[in-house]
């Protein structure tokens, strides 16, 4: 028996034998940065806990029973999959581990937005923010710990880049923020954007196989058109998302449509700079016909001008997109940065809409607890 399953004593081990047959393994990659005693069960295709079960003298059709308890009821213990036999309970515990996160803390803003400081395996920490309004309810969720791509405004932005998330822990935070709606609003998630900490494409793994639970039957059934990935803009990756025939939305965040001064906010311009962008998303539709978003947060005196505005314009113009102006929100250590004025979003709106554009305002939520865009930046003190 391999030294990571322990023998808790004698008799124990004496039990098992009696009970079930000895265990086949499956070589399962471990999450990364970290050892773990056991093996993830959540990492496991269905085929591969098929296998598994097959090898060990159980009945392969269980994989699917297993799959719902994990993902469509993200149980968290074997002992509570009640339409399995004891044995297979008793030794699927003794062969594999659950690494959910866990809330470690929960905090309400004024307009009803909710932030959760997510505790992982390994203590580190990640934020979801749910965002209710009159016709959706939309969970924002992170990608890594940290980021690396070092954008001046984000207050993630100025932490290091710890790890990736696995898919289970991406996937967790859906689910836990679906209890918060149901728990406070009654209702149910209607949109998800992968917005908050870290750049979901520099962990495409794990992006992929957290939007394949989510949108399965067995996990939470949402539409993949309800789904949007954001980008500070990894054109490769772009044309990866593309030749994959990923079917959710994708939005850029763009900010500002001028290399110069994309540049200075954004460091990944230098090697990904607009022209190289625009191809990447004009491929991206041509072989997805999914329509793309251009985030573009407006900042008081730098990317608010007319000239701004037309700049934005010819860049979009030809693509299928939408374009959401976003009110600034104020990060601590990017206290160079200030809001445009109410006035000045509302023309700048105005001109691209008299352009032809479809541009959409999004007013700040959640900026009392820190959970507004850009602000996520694991504040959560409760470890």
């Amino acid at each position: 028996m391999p030294a990571f399953f322990k023998q808790k004593s004698a008799i124990f081990v004496a039990i098992i034998a009696i009970i079930a047959p000895p265990m086949t393994l499956i070589t399962i990659k471990p999450l990364p940065d970290a050892q773990l005693p056991k093996p993830d069960i959540r990492k496991l295709a269905v085929a591969d806990l098929a296998e598994w079960l097959a090898k060990n003298n159980f009945k392969s059709f269980h994989a699917k029973q297993i799959y719902k308890w994990l993902w469509q009821r993200s149980l968290r213990g074997f002992s509570e999959m009640t339409d399995l036999s004891l044995s297979l309970r008793e030794a699927l515990d003794v062969n594999f581990g659950f690494y959910p996160l866990s809330p470690a803390d929960i905090q309400k803003s004024t307009d009803g937005t909710i932030k959760i400081g997510f505790k992982l395996y390994d203590n580190n920490l990640v934020e979801g923010v749910l965002i209710p309004t009159e016709d959706r309810m939309t969970a924002c969720i992170s990608s890594q710990v940290g980021c690396s791509l070092s954008c001046k405004f984000c207050a993630t932005g100025f932490m290091d880049k710890k790890r990736n998330l696995a898919a289970p822990e991406i996937y967790d935070q859906v689910f836990e923020l679906n209890q918060q709606a149901l728990n406070n609003y009654n209702a149910r998630l209607t949109n998800i954007v992968y917005m908050g900490m870290g750049e979901p494409l520099l962990n495409y793994q794990n992006l992929l196989s957290s939007v394949e639970k989510i949108v399965s039957p067995d996990g939470l059934g949402m539409s993949p058109k309800r789904i949007t990935v954001s980008t500070a803009g990894i054109a490769k990756m772009i044309y990866k998302l593309a030749d994959d025939e990923v079917r959710f939305n994708l939005a850029l965040s763009l900010h500002a449509a001028d290399d110069a001064k994309r540049n200075e906010i954004m460091p990944i311009n230098d090697s990904n700079n607009l022209q190289v962008l625009r191809d990447a998303l004009q491929y991206f539709y041509q072989k997805t016909q999914n329509r793309i978003t251009l985030e573009y947060i407006l900042f008081g005196n730098f990317n608010d001008t007319p000239e701004d505005a037309d700049n934005l314009f010819r860049f979009s113009k030809g693509l299928p997109t939408r374009i959401n102006i976003i009110e600034y929100n104020p990060v601590e250590l990017a206290s160079s940065f200030k809001r445009a004025s109410g006035r000045v979003l509302n023309q700048f709106a105005a001109y691209l809409a008299d352009k032809g554009a479809t541009v959409t305002v999004r007013k700040s939520r959640g900026m009392d607890i820190d959970a507004a865009c850009g602000q996520l930046a694991n504040k959560t003190k409760s470890v």
